[in-house]
């Protein structure tokens, strides 16, 4: 029993287990055979499915291509059809052309049969009749014909050269007609102002006791004034009026603006004078800009160099032949403009070309030259355009114009040149002998300034008191006075004034 227990039944346990897990492991393998079964069912079918879908896929992109040829060929067949149809027609046409032609040709030949015909009888009876003429007139046939070729030739020239004549006449006619609408047109649209040309300012004073403040103590403040200007200060017995005389308009003005300044504001000494000259001077200066740029913008020009603005400007302080050359410039312009308009020129380069053809006038030039060339070489030096720069050489017929607008220029600056008093040769001369003189002491070494004053009667000198000592001052004063009894005519005679002065400037910080 104890052998029955102990071993029997775990032997019987142990088989027991084994049977189990074999019967386990039958079972799983089973499982595993159906659950691998299934799958590779399941990839059949859904291979299978598959593949029927991409075979429907295929059938129905195969349908569409298909129905797509079948569009496209239907188009195609469509088209070839209009175009037969389209060839038939024009073949049909040129048929019925040529069926024409063949009728026109046909027809041709016969008029040129009938010609042909006609022509031979014309010749037999032409012959009959050069025979006959022949006979008559006692010429051969050449003869004859260099006869009536000889007529016909005088006859023509004579008919060409009666309509030539007609039509240079009228052309003549019109071509002077319409100078003249075009000049009297431009003429009558130009308002402008004729200012007479003077070298004096009057200055009014508040009262006399002025005129002693002006003057200083020993004349300092007076003195002062004309050296640092250029001007000559005339005071004399004429009530509450002081006279500011100089040919240059730019000092004459800086003169008169400076005077009314003292004047309201009392304080009048050397040091103050000079603060004022030097404000002054630079306020001109930016109204000499200003005045140019407005020219500018009045005429219509919208670009030009700083340099020409600013000589242009000037021009506004100067006069010439009883106009002030700014605004002769300007009109000048405006009536090129007008006429360039009219005939058809460049109307912008005859615009700039004439408000710049004076331009020379408002160079500060030690150099010679007269104005047109002092003008032509600044506009040559700011990049102007060559027509330009000859209408500026030509308008004074000094050049050959070589371009319509030059003509223009030279036309509209005689037109404004022609009003009432406007030319005083006189004056002119008088302005030119007085630049000369200013231009004649500046030569001379050490001269560092010189104003033409009194009319031109006196000519006032500044020298470097480090270049030119007393004794050599007394040389150069007679050395320039020489020099202008050689070069220059001139009524009466001239006073040459030089004036050395010692100037030392310190500040105290």
């Amino acid at each position: 029993m104890d052998i029955f227990v102990y071993v029997v039944l775990p032997l019987a346990g142990v088989i027991l287990g084994w049977f189990i897990r074999w019967l386990f492991a039958r079972f799983q393998l089973s499982s595993s055979e159906q659950k691998a079964n299934r799958i590779v069912s399941d990839a059949l079918k859904e291979a299978e499915a598959k593949k029927k879908e991409a075979i429907l896929e295929s059938k129905d992109e195969l349908l569409r291509e298909r129905n797509q040829l079948e569009r496209e060929t239907r188009e195609r067949r469509i088209e070839l059809q209009r175009m037969e149809r389209r060839l038939l027609q024009k073949e049909e046409n040129l048929e019925k052309r040529v069926e024409t032609l063949e009728k026109q040709e046909r027809s041709i030949g016969t008029r040129e049969r009938a010609a042909q015909d006609r022509e031979a009888e014309l010749e037999q009876e032409s012959q009959k009749v050069a025979v006959e003429l022949e006979r008559i007139s006692g010429l051969s046939r050449a003869e004859a014909k260099k006869q009536l070729i000889q007529s016909l030739e005088n006859e023509a020239r004579h008919d060409a050269q009666v309509t030539v004549n007609l039509i240079e006449q009228e052309a003549k006619l019109s071509a002077d007609k319409k100078a003249r609408d075009i000049l009297v047109t431009s003429i009558q649209r130009l308002a402008a102002e004729v200012a007479s040309e003077v070298t004096v300012t009057t200055v009014s004073l508040p009262n006399d006791e002025m005129k002693g403040r002006i003057i200083g103590r020993e004349g300092r403040n007076i003195r002062t004034l004309e050296t640092l200007t250029g001007v000559d200060v005339i005071i004399d017995d004429t009530p509450e009026a002081v006279v500011i005389s100089c040919f240059d308009p730019i000092r004459r003005e800086i003169a008169r603006t400076v005077l009314n300044r003292l004047i309201a504001d009392g304080r009048i000494h050397p040091a103050r004078i000079e603060e004022i000259v030097q404000k002054v001077t630079k306020e001109i200066g930016q109204t000499i800009y200003e005045e140019g740029e407005k020219a500018l913008f009045e005429v219509g020009i919208h670009t030009m160099s700083p340099e020409l603005i600013r000589t242009l400007g000037r021009l506004h302080y100067r006069t010439s032949y009883g106009q002030n050359v700014l605004a002769h410039s300007k009109e000048v312009a405006e009536i090129a403009g007008m006429i360039a308009a009219e005939v058809g020129g460049n109307v912008e380069i005859a615009k700039r070309a004439a408000l710049l053809h004076d331009i020379g006038k408002g160079v500060e030039s030690d150099g010679e030259g007269n104005h047109i060339e002092i003008g032509m070489e600044l506009a040559r030096k700011m990049g102007e355009d060559t027509r330009v720069i000859n209408a500026i050489g030509s308008h004074h017929g000094d050049l050959e114009p070589e371009t319509v607008e030059a003509v223009i220029v030279q036309t509209a600056d005689a037109v404004s040149a022609s009003r009432p008093g406007a030319r005083k040769e006189t004056l002119d001369s008088y302005l030119k002998r007085l630049e000369n003189l200013e231009g004649i002491a500046e030569e001379f070494e050490g001269v560092d300034k010189a104003y033409a004053i009194q009319a031109g009667r006196e000519l006032r000198i500044l020298v470097n008191n480090e270049k030119v000592t007393d004794e050599a001052a007394k040389e150069l004063a007679k050395g320039i006075a020489k020099r202008i009894e050689g070069e220059l005519k001139y009524p009466g005679r001239i006073k040459v004034t030089i004036i050395r002065e010692l100037r030392v400037v310190e500040y105290a910080r």
